[in-house]
């Protein structure tokens, strides 16, 4: 007679390969020998020093294999283990092994026969021989583990002792499940092992940047349906102690509601308390993974401009994270940045400075990706400029002058590809609509931006391509004839104040008109074939460097030294860009348009995947050689010796040099003479 616990432990698992395919007698005797647990969140489930005895097949939940750093005392998660997935393959070889399950290479057909046939035997001699049998498996099994598991929230699993999994070992489908795993099991470790390793790096504190997010999140949800009131939201939110309710329709996240959204959207405006919340919500909010990392979550954050992420993983939503979350506990800094940028005027403006550099200084230190590292820092600066836009605006209004028309705001250089990580000379330029008094005020506007830009401790644009200049500002119309004028007549410098140009970014001001600004530029380039004929004529004068020696060679050289920024970051840009405004993609950051680009077809997916890996890699090699005199206001330089790199350095940038003269030569055979 089954007991009403070993018939839902069956049903849990009938479908699981270790059970399937077997009768229901036999899938009962097996379900008997094995045993239901459970751990409550942060619960140790297997320690490092504990002899293992069989697998976990987890039921509910999600638990983590992690290792403890002995360096910073905190844990490093090496997998995840969600629903039907096992825990335990660090120890399953060697209980095979001493089983005798698992045979020698040299074995030969005929003994692999007896272990076929041992699987035969009947279950109480089975029985008996495992017994035996498993304690050099039980010695091998115990040996030098050293990770441990535990519950990262409330999980149930099925344990299964080895002699149990013996039993089944010889069922091909079982036996081939199992490898399987292991060998997935084993990808995925060393995945997570190589990333920790890459971003461990270097010197400092990792804590902080290597959280995961569901370290810090939320879990309790707190939801309300779209039809819902406003009211009805306040309450849970009130209720729950917490600052956003999310809307789920039928368990799909449909928005979200922040407390500013209730002060703005409803306070504000004046709507009833029995306003439905699907009419005030913000719609498919941005979410993040629950096994994120923290800079990933800053980034997210900081990107879209949110402060509330939804957290998820395969079964929905299964907490919130907010800024104010990550940043009070694991690092104040960057919240104060943001605070100070927001709060900023014109006698703190160069505090701004030193509290970026702060936070790129640790993001460098704790070897942060490159790219997530640039996106932090780029959208603090980001930040900076609306406020810099915005002080300049108001200290207009204070003189009397009111803004007559909308404009576009534009920045060129490392702020437009989204590349700062230091404060540059500026390089931006002013669009407005043209109507009575419009080239008074923004000639002002545009000189007052530039004031307010050197305030916060940009240099100022030794070339003078900045708004305060009168070829750097002008009505759409005004626009059109200059770029009308560097197009037709393609003479060196106008090319070359045609390549700063359109390395715009649109950073404040009217979207409306950024768009109409655009749709004029990409009808004025499909009649632009031999200027950009012209910039790919000016390209080819400066050919990526080929460093195809082996690096043992390098220092054998006459060349010792390469100039980053003259010799691989502009060809990179120039070609990028060229290849970009041939095919209509005429804005948004290198990355932005390598993913436009896919999209049309002109770069293949490894391509652009290449391109990505060979740019972060220089783009760190970059940094390295020039935060140091940045952070300390000295001398800056481009220049990279080759002997300040590793062997591994070394082959990595001639790499990366060989794919950016890919890409080189990609543009350019768009234009082959």
């Amino acid at each position: 007679m089954e007991t009403n616990q070993s018939k839902k432990l069956l049903e849990a698992v009938r479908v699981h390969p270790f059970f399937a395919g077997v009768d229901e007698s036999t899938a009962f005797s097996l379900i008997k020998e094995c045993q239901e647990r459970s751990y409550h969140k942060g619960q140790t489930m297997l320690k490092s020093d504990t002899p293992r005895q069989g697998l976990f097949l987890v039921l509910e939940g999600i638990a983590e294999v992690y290792v403890k750093n002995d360096h910073s005392g905190q844990p490093e998660v090496l997998e995840v283990i969600q629903k039907g997935e096992l825990i335990g393959f660090s120890s399953l070889a060697g209980f095979l092994a001493g089983a005798g399950k698992i045979s020698h290479p040299d074995e030969s057909s005929a003994s692999q026969s007896v272990h076929q046939n041992h699987a035969q035997l009947d279950e109480g001699k089975q029985l008996q021989a495992n017994n035996r049998l498993p304690e050099k498996g039980r010695l091998q099994a115990k040996g030098q583990v050293t990770v441990e598991v535990r519950a990262a929230e409330p999980v149930k699993v099925l344990f299964i002792p080895f002699e149990t999994i013996a039993k089944r070992w010889d069922d091909p489908k079982v036996h081939d499940y199992l490898l399987s795993e292991i060998a997935i099991r084993i990808k995925d470790v060393y995945g997570s092992l190589a990333e920790q390793v890459k971003l461990a790096r270097g010197l400092g504190e990792k804590e902080a940047f290597m959280t995961r997010v569901q370290d810090i999140m939320s879990s309790g949800v707190i939801n309300v349906a779209p039809r819902a009131a406003v009211q009805d939201a306040a309450k849970a939110m009130s209720k729950g102690r917490t600052s956003s309710v999310l809307v789920i329709d039928n368990d799909v996240l449909a928005g979200i509601i922040t407390e500013r959204d209730m002060v703005e959207r409803v306070v504000a405006n004046g709507l009833p308390m029995d306003t439905a919340v699907q009419s005030i919500m913000t719609p498919n909010p941005v979410t993040i993974a629950r096994f994120a990392y923290f800079y990933e979550a800053i980034s997210a954050m900081l990107l879209n401009g949110v402060k509330h992420l939804p957290v998820t993983d395969e079964t929905g939503i299964v907490g919130v994270v907010t800024l104010s979350d990550l940043l009070r506990k694991k690092n104040e800094s960057v919240l104060k940045t943001i605070r100070r940028i927001d709060q900023a005027d014109e006698r703190n403006l160069s505090q701004v400075k030193v509290a970026i550099y702060d936070i790129t200084n640790t993001l460098l230190k704790e070897s942060v990706p490159v790219f997530s590292l640039l996106n932090i820092v780029t959208n603090l600066y980001d930040r900076l400029v609306e406020r810099l836009v915005e002080l300049s605006i108001e200290k207009l209004k204070t003189q009397g002058d009111h803004q007559p028309s909308r404009y576009a705001f534009y920045q060129m250089g490392s702020g437009g590809r989204g590349e700062q990580f230091m404060l540059t000379d500026q390089d931006h330029f002013l669009v407005y609509e043209e109507v009575s008094g419009a080239e008074a005020y923004f000639t002002k506007l545009g000189k007052e931006i530039t004031e307010q830009f050197a305030a916060a401790g940009y240099a100022r644009c030794q070339g003078l391509m900045m708004a305060s200049e009168k070829a750097w500002q002008g009505s759409v119309e005004q626009w059109e004839g200059r770029l009308r004028q560097w197009t037709v007549q393609s003479t060196n410098d106008n090319l070359l104040l045609a390549q700063n140009f359109f390395s715009y970014r649109f950073a404040a001001g009217s979207q409306e008109l950024n768009e109409q600004f655009e749709q004029n530029l990409a009808r004025m380039l499909e009649r632009s074939r031999i200027f950009l004929f012209r910039l790919a004529q000016l390209e080819r004068n400066h050919p990526v460097p080929a460093l195809d020696q082996p690096v043992r060679a390098l220092f054998k050289l006459q060349r010792k030294t390469i100039d980053m920024k003259k010799e691989i970051l502009f060809p990179y840009h120039h070609s990028l860009q060229i290849l970009s405004l041939a095919n209509g993609v005429l804005s948004g950051t290198p990355l932005e348009k390598m993913d436009q680009l896919c999209k049309k077809g002109v770069l293949t997916n490894g391509l652009a995947s290449d391109l990505k890996e060979a740019v972060a890699h220089i783009m760190a090699i970059y940094m390295k050689l020039r935060w140091p005199g940045a952070k300390q206001d000295g001398k800056i330089p481009s220049v990279l010796n080759f002997t300040s790199l590793t062997t591994r350095e070394k082959d990595e940038l001639i790499l990366s040099l060989r794919t950016i003269k890919e890409l080189q030569s990609l543009a350019l055979a768009e234009f082959v003479q």
